[in-house]
């Protein structure tokens, strides 16, 4: 027998990443993460097969998540990366001091460079 547990679906040999099991009392399909002993009346599917699971019209599909698995960056998530790149990328304005009538900004000034390293001055000294 094979120490890594397959998928149950036909013609797939991927290994098994998640258990599908049926709760007809209550038409519900219940995926979850990959149960520790392989049960008679339940499956197992690769996550190919388990991301693309649906259930029959009236059934509900409960995926339970796994703690230990890495979550997936949501939109929200990427679109704040995106802005903090597009913020980094831009230019720094070194004009605003004759621009804010010669009043100083508390940014730091940049006093030596070597590589992606800086050595920056505090505005105060």
């Amino acid at each position: 027998m094979s120490p890594v547990r397959r998928c149950s679906r036909t013609a797939c040999g991927r290994p098994a990443v998640a258990t599908l099991t049926y709760v007809y009392a209550d038409s519900t399909a219940v995926l979850g993460p990959l149960a520790t002993y392989a049960e008679p009346h339940c499956y197992d599917l690769c996550a190919e097969h388990s991301e693309r699971l649906t259930a029959p019209r009236g059934w509900e599909v409960v995926r339970l998540s796994d703690p230990s698995a890495p979550m997936r960056p949501s939109g929200d998530d990427l679109e704040a990366l995106a802005n903090a790149v597009r913020e980094a990328a831009r230019p720094h304005d070194r004009g605003a001091d004759s621009r804010n009538g010669g009043q100083q900004t508390a940014d730091p000034l940049e006093v030596a460079r070597r590589g992606h390293l800086r050595v920056l001055r505090s505005p105060d000294s």
